[in-house]
C-alpha cells in the first residue's frame, strides 16, 4: 500500500472529483431538453428574479444613491444562477445602501437552474447586455461587477473584447479562475480517458474553456491581464480547492489589488464555496472594494458587521 503522503495515492484520492466533472458532462449529452419539464431556463431565470425582487435586490426601480452612485451587477459562477449565488452577498450590499441586480448566464438546453456551462464568450456577450439594461434602468454611467469564480473571470471578456472597458468602474472577483485550474492536477488525466476533453468541450463549452492552457483563457490573457481605466480586486483563500493553484487567481497589472482571506483573518477556513457565498470577512473586502473612500480595515471581526 502506498504511505498516506505519497503524491500518487493523494491524486488519485482526487479522481472522484474529475469523475464527477466527466458524469455531469454526461448527464447533459444524454438528457434530451424535451425531457426537462420542471422549468425552462426562461421560465426559471423569471421565477429568480422575482425572488431576488423580494429580497431587495434585482429591483429595477432602484435609483443609485450619492454615496453608492453605480449599480453593483453580480455574475454567479459555473453551476450557479441569479439568486442561490448571492442569498448571502446582495443582501448585504443592499442594507448598505447599494442597487444590487444579478444575472442568469451561460444556460444549456434541457439544464434548468444550473447555470454557466455554455462558451464563456457567448456569455461574456449576455452580460454585456445585460450591464446595458441596467444602466438604462438606473440612469447611471457606470456600473461594478462582483463575481464568484467563473463569474470573477468571464467579465474581463467583456472588460477586454467587448467594450465594457467604458462601462464599468471596478471588477471584483472572488475566487476567480483568472488563469484557469488544474483541478488539482486532475486535468493531466484527461488524455487517459478517451473521449473525455471532446466531451467536455463539445456538451460543456464553459467547463472545458476554464480549464488552464485553454484556447479562450490563452487568448483572454495575451498582452496582459487588464485594461485601462477599470480597478481590479481579486480575493483568494488559500483553502480554495477549484482554482488551483490559488495564486493563479491573482492578476498583475495597473489598478490591480490582490488579497488573500487569510491575510486579514488567519483563522478564516472559507473553500472556494463558502467564500463566494456567507463569509462576511470575505463580503467586506467587497465593500471595501465597491467604495475604496470609505473602507474600513477587514478583520476576524467582520464577521459581525
Amino acid at each position: 500500500m502506498l504511505p498516506w503522503n505519497d503524491p500518487h495515492r493523494r491524486s488519485w484520492k482526487r479522481v472522484p472529483v474529475l469523475l464527477a466533472a466527466l458524469l455531469t458532462a454526461l448527464t447533459i449529452a444524454v438528457t434530451p431538453a424535451a425531457a426537462t419539464t420542471i422549468d425552462t431556463p426562461a421560465r426559471a431565470s423569471a421565477t429568480a428574479s422575482a425572488s431576488a425582487v423580494s429580497r431587495g435586490w434585482n429591483d429595477y426601480s432602484c435609483k443609485p444613491s450619492a454615496a453608492h452612485p453605480r449599480p453593483v451587477v453580480l455574475v454567479h459562477g459555473t453551476f450557479g444562477n441569479a439568486v442561490d449565488n448571492w442569498l448571502g452577498l446582495a443582501p448585504y450590499l443592499v442594507d448598505r445602501g447599494y442597487c444590487v441586480f444579478s444575472l442568469d448566464y451561460g444556460q444549456l438546453p434541457g439544464v434548468p437552474l444550473f447555470y454557466g456551462l455554455g462558451p464563456i464568450d457567448a456569455s461574456a456577450a449576455q452580460l454585456a447586455t445585460y450591464v446595458d439594461r441596467v444602466l438604462a434602468a438606473t440612469g447611471a454611467a457606470e456600473a461594478d461587477l462582483v463575481g464568484h469564480s467563473q463569474g470573477g473571470m468571464m467579465p474581463r471578456h467583456y472588460l477586454k473584447f467587448l467594450g465594457g472597458a467604458a462601462k464599468v468602474n471596478a471588477l471584483v472577483g472572488i475566487a476567480p479562475d483568472n488563469h484557469g485550474t488544474t483541478l488539482l492536477g486532475l486535468t493531466g488525466l484527461l488524455p487517459y480517458f478517451p473521449g473525455a476533453r471532446d466531451l467536455l468541450t463539445e456538451k460543456t463549452p464553459g467547463l472545458a474553456d476554464q480549464v488552464a492552457g485553454s484556447p479562450f483563457l490563452t487568448r483572454l490573457n495575451e498582452g496582459g491581464d487588464t485594461v485601462p481605466g477599470v480597478r481590479y480586486t481579486v480575493i483568494a483563500t488559500r483553502y480554495d480547492q477549484v482554482v488551483t493553484p490559488y495564486r493563479s487567481q491573482f492578476l498583475t497589472g495597473p489598478g490591480v489589488r490582490n488579497v488573500l482571506l487569510q491575510d486579514l483573518c488567519p483563522v478564516d477556513l472559507s473553500d472556494h464555496v463558502a467564500i463566494g457565498l456567507l463569509d462576511r470577512v470575505a463580503f467586506h473586502e467587497v465593500a471595501n472594494a465597491l467604495d475604496p473612500g470609505r473602507a474600513t480595515p477587514t478583520t476576524c471581526a467582520s464577521v459581525l458587521g
